[in-house]
């Protein structure tokens, strides 16, 4: 089911096939017709989906879902950076007043494009392009599926290639369209969910730019919305900070900086992500459990929020609770576990009933239950034994792993607990994997920690 649905999106109308990214939403059952608005937070978080299917799938689907994943990322780096490196907040469904206008084509533009030879008939074949049109009389391009459960096979090179060949060529027609206008406000929250795709693709797929861009982008939300006493902006445009941050402004930066804290093990960003949720637990936490909406300074109001429940974005509070829980993995402090399980405790009752509403609380309650991994290394930066201690460590997706690295020479200064004391037996790189801050003993070979690595035996 999981891989039906990811490559139901994928191929649908709702997703850009030439562009990349994804629409809105679908106004029909097939997935065909979508609502053309392209938004940030709907392409940050698919891409981190994609990103985390291409790392759990081997094969022809696991390069399949990292070629979604590259498109999705690529129209964010196109499309929606803007000049500082802060991501805008959507591309607007219309232009010029039509709908869709920049994204639908008419068979003979098609044909003027490509040609009338093999080429134009595989991709209209394809891509289901018909005269009459498959949408009022204007076609929107998605990958014709031979029956209603089966993916197109991709097993012809030739093919592939000829496509693909074709998608260039008409994307760069496109571009000569007016084109729909870009809100340029940058939200913390929803940079926050874009800084942490780009942080796992750039760990995840080797990829320096997407790195980059998850650097550009906290340098730019951070250096523009956060405070000296560590409070929270909500929107950047036109170097004007405005609207006091609420719950998921915080939470949702602060798993990004996490994240990219463990593709550039750069500690400037594990600090700020816990100065976030100190924030959180000071400024935002309900006495009775889980979090408020709004921060008790914030503007009074009839009643203060708390909505616990999953919407276009990850509920706040359900954020809160698994960002928490990975500072209690990254430091040992039972503070962040006991706020983050009492948290959990609130919605209980929810998650049995109505789980795909509360998606987020699931991840935060399957990570307080499990066994998490914590995982440090001490090596430097240009040993290859530390390259090669990483690559296990790396492999797959591991949801409920902490990573940290540093120099020797850094331990001592490090902001991060879970490295104190530790040293690199013999001078070579070293690896510490430990769970609930117990530890095995270090080890400086890889196979030794691909076994640390493993599950316990139950």
């Amino acid at each position: 089911m999981v891989r039906f649905t990811l490559d139901k999106l994928a191929d649908g109308g709702i997703r850009d096939q030439l562009g990349g990214g994804f629409h809105r939403y679908a106004t029909d059952a097939r997935w065909l017709v979508p609502h053309f608005e392209q938004m940030l937070y709907d392409n940050a978080q698919l891409a981190r989906v994609y990103v985390h299917a291409a790392a759990s799938f081997d094969g022809d689907a696991g390069l399949r879902y990292r070629e979604v994943a590259i498109g999705v990322l690529d129209y964010m780096l196109r499309e929606l950076r803007r000049d500082d490196g802060a991501f805008a907040s959507s591309q607007d469904a219309d232009t010029d007043g039509v709908e869709g206008q920049t994204f639908t084509w008419h068979a003979s533009e098609v044909r003027e494009v490509l040609g009338d030879d093999e080429a134009v008939r595989q991709f209209e074949a394809a891509y289901g392009v018909t005269e009459g049109g498959n949408w009022e009389r204007l076609t929107i391009l998605s990958r014709i599926w031979p029956s209603v459960d089966a993916p197109p096979a991709r097993d012809d090179a030739t093919l592939e290639a000829s496509l693909a060949g074709s998608r260039a060529r008409l994307l760069e027609r496109r571009a000569t369209r007016p084109q729909p206008a870009r809100d340029d406000k940058a939200l913390a929250a929803w940079n926050g969910l874009a800084i942490a795709a780009f942080a796992e693709a750039g760990r995840l797929f080797g990829e320096p730019r997407y790195t980059d861009a998850a650097v550009a982008a906290a340098e730019a939300i951070t250096g523009g919305l956060l405070g000296d006493d560590g409070t929270l902006r909500r929107s950047w445009k036109d170097g004007r900070a405005v609207g006091s941050g609420v719950l998921e402004d915080y939470t949702h930066l602060g798993e990004g900086l996490l994240a990219l804290y463990e593709a550039t093990f750069d500690e400037r960003w594990f600090r700020l992500a816990r100065g976030l949720m100190d924030t959180v637990l000071a400024r935002f936490t309900d006495p009775e459990g889980g979090f408020f909406d709004t921060a008790s300074d914030h503007e009074q109001l009839i009643t203060r929020p708390k909505d616990p429940q999953d919407n276009a974005v990850p509920s706040g509070g359900a954020m809160a609770a698994t960002v928490l829980l990975r500072l209690a993995a990254f430091t040992g402090e039972a503070r962040y576990r006991d706020v983050a399980e009492r948290a959990i405790g609130t919605v209980a009752d929810f998650l049995a009933r109505y789980p795909t509403g509360f998606a987020q609380w699931l991840v935060a309650a399957t990570f307080a239950a499990g066994d998490a991994v914590e995982v440090a290394i001490v090596g430097d930066a240009g040993d290859p034994g530390r390259r090669d201690l990483l690559a296990p460590v790396w492999s797959g997706w591991r949801p409920f792993q902490v990573l940290a690295v540093a120099a020797p020479a850094d331990i001592a200064g490090s902001a991060i607990p879970l490295l104190a004391d530790r040293v690199a037996i013999d001078g070579r790189p070293t690896a510490y994997v430990c769970r609930d801050f117990v530890c095995s003993l270090p080890v400086t070979t890889v196979s030794a920690l691909i076994d640390q690595l493993a599950p316990p035996s139950p």
